[in-house]
Formats: C-alpha cells, structure tokens, sequence
C-alpha cells in the first residue's frame, strides 16, 4: 500500500498498514521505540481500541474509514505547537472541501462536525524533553463510510456517505492531507 500522488519530501513518504491493530496511535509510539522515520505514517482499516481525546474510545469497526496517526520530530518548543490541533483539522477540512465540495466544520479544539454531529477527530500527543519537542503523534479518524454507530454514539456521530451519500478515496484524502499539511510544518515548525 502507498499514496499515490504525494508530492511531500518526508510525510507519508514510510508508510506502515495493518488490516486491524489496537490504536494507529500506540502502535506510532511502539515504532518511535524503533526510530523510525519522520513522517511515518501508520494506518490500519479496524482498530479495537481507538484512542480520543479525554481517554475515550474511538471506534473504527468499518472498513474505508480513515484511521490514521502519523509521527513527526519537530524542532521546536512546545509552545509553539499551541493551536496546530485544530490547524491539522482546518488541512483536513479543506481538503475533503476541495475534493468533494462537502462543507465540514471545526468544533474546536479537535473535533470535525456536520450539523453538530462528529465526522471526526484529532488527537495530538507530544514527549518532550525539558521544553523541547522529541515527537509528536498525530492521529486522525474520519467516519467516512459508516453507517450503524453504537448505541452511545449513534445520536452525536455520523460519517460522509450518512450526510452526504458520497463514496470518498480514504488513500486520496490522506495523500492530499500530507501534501497540504507538510507545507504548513515546514513553513512554521521545522525551521
């Protein structure tokens, strides 16, 4: 499996994929443990226990969903990665926007939405040393083909094909994704 179509120097560039893992996010921290490249990117069609923000669960139990973590060494202070949670949601927004011309919005700090109801979500962890960042590990879900949700979500969740009956190309959304949000990290974080 590859992005066909990246245009990026580092992000998306290794590319780790499994048909079903625990978290994309614990497995992004199990393989910094093994140095692996800025920029990797781990995706896997199921997880069993997605990881959102506030230690609650994100399920992907539908294949062609995008469940996706990604890990980058940025050099910079930590303070300067205030606010790129929800610059990585405005990336991801603008890009299904040009793609498919769906409008989806930001509720902030992490969260993509449709009429109040959550198509998907960011969650940006960080080790640092002293103020320094060493890494940072983004994952991203984004219900694009879902269409049952459990029960405790099935009034606040909801995904792409629901609202608007679109099929989408997860691999071409994470491949227009890397393009677009490797221009924004070179230009701020990676200096």
């Amino acid at each position: 499996m590859e992005l066909e179509g990246l245009k990026t120097n580092f992000l998306g560039r290794n590319l780790i994929y499994y048909e079903s893992i625990d978290s994309t996010q614990l497995e992004a921290f199990r393989q910094i443990e093994n140095n692996i490249p800025n920029g990797t990117i781990i995706i896997a069609d199921l997880q069993t226990k997605g990881i959102g923000t506030h230690g609650r669960n994100w399920y992907t139990n539908e294949r062609n969903n995008i469940a996706f973590s990604f890990v980058i060494y940025p050099k910079c202070k930590v303070e300067m990665l205030n606010g790129i949670t929800k610059e990585i949601a405005q990336d991801m927004i603008m890009v299904i926007k040009n793609l498919y011309n769906i409008e989806l919005e930001i509720k902030e700090p992490n969260d993509i939405v449709h009429n109040g109801r959550k198509v998907g979500g960011i969650l940006t962890q960080n080790k640092l040393n002293g103020e320094m960042v060493k890494c940072m590990v983004v994952g991203i879900g984004l219900n694009t083909v879902q269409e049952d949700f459990l029960k405790e979500i099935q009034n606040i969740a909801t995904s792409i094909k629901k609202e608007f009956n679109v099929e989408v190309d997860r691999m071409k959304i994470i491949t227009e994704f890397c393009n677009l949000f490797e221009t924004r990290l070179e230009d701020y974080y990676l200096k």
